[in-house]
């Protein structure tokens, strides 16, 4: 697995070893990391799990891990980072052909490509829920279109990795999410709005009109693994929760939830108001269904950044 230190890795990672422990499944798995020692301080208890391994390594130019493998996640991404946009479509580009040129080396039978809504571009305005077979793409115009763009090329590779080579390509389009572990001093309001009702400030809103999704990360875990092991190859699949908020209504849900008052002073009003919500057709016909409410997951999410 890719990404291993980052959000969607460490879920990945703890679901993982529960799993294996739970069931007595005698998995092994080999994350791959540039900075083990980072790792170490960060997550001990997943670091010193004797069915984990890490690799050091970039995953644009990782040397292949020795060994047999049956499935390969590519969750290493540069999306929480604030890095160039030309550094970013590199890292996203290179590294998921580095990947795939691992999975079928080693003769891989399914590789799980964690992918991103943002493949779609601007929702368009008069589709509430947008599906899978939505030809919409971001703006090559645009520098910020860098991680889209990357996004899009890398679920090509993986076709023609399937085409070419046989490999069960299983592709994750992910929306928002929230759950421990997720940074609340990056770029998700969510965490930023969690991190206001925790130091007891008014949630500050800035654009209250845009419209998310979250779905919690044990959900997402749960998502993952099932595509990974049951999607279809080649067939996208939206990841994320279907039921709509606004950002000012997610404002006032974190701080009913928490505890707090919501800010208006700096709320505004989008002229273009926009959404970022998936269609889950095709998750619900894998049986994947959302578990955790909103108000659970702001809730839990709390709670585990109370105590680190």
């Amino acid at each position: 697995m890719t990404g291993a230190t980052g959000f969607f890795g460490i879920w990945l990672l703890e679901s993982f070893a529960y799993a294996n422990e739970k069931l007595g499944l005698g998995a092994k798995l080999v994350g791959l990391t540039r900075n083990p020692d980072a790792f170490y301080a960060k997550a001990p208890h997943l670091a010193n799990e004797p069915s984990i391994t890490l690799h050091r390594g970039d995953v644009r130019d990782f040397e292949f891990p020795e060994g047999a493998f049956t499935h390969v996640i590519h969750a290493g991404t540069t999306s929480s980072a604030p890095v160039p946009p030309a550094e970013m479509l590199d890292t996203i580009i290179r590294g998921t052909q580095r990947t795939l040129d691992f999975s079928i080396a080693t003769d891989a039978k399914r590789f799980l490509f964690v992918s991103s809504g943002a493949v779609y571009g601007k929702q368009p305005i008069e589709i509430t829920h947008i599906p899978e077979t939505h030809q919409g793409a971001p703006d090559p115009m645009d520098p910020n279109s860098a991680y889209g763009e990357g996004k899009r090329v890398g679920e090509l590779l993986c076709s023609i990795a399937h085409s070419e080579h046989g490999l069960e390509t299983t592709i994750a389009r992910c929306f928002a999410f929230v759950g421990p572990h997720l940074p609340l001093d990056a770029h998700f309001a969510i965490g930023n709005f969690i991190s206001d009702a925790m130091r007891g400030d008014p949630v500050r809103v800035m654009d209250g009109s845009r419209c998310r999704t979250y779905l919690y990360a044990a959900d997402l875990a749960a998502w993952l693994w099932t595509i990974l092991f049951k999607g279809e190859a080649c067939q996208p699949y939206n990841v994320g929760s279907d039921q709509e908020i606004t950002i000012t209504q997610l404002a006032d849900t974190v701080a009913s939830t928490l505890g707090g008052s919501v800010t208006t002073a700096s709320i505004l009003k989008s002229l273009s108001p926009s959404s970022y919500v998936p269609n889950l057709k095709n998750a619900r016909e894998l049986g994947l269904e959302v578990k955790i409410s909103l108000d659970d997951a702001i809730r839990k999410t709390a709670q585990w950044h109370a105590f680190q």
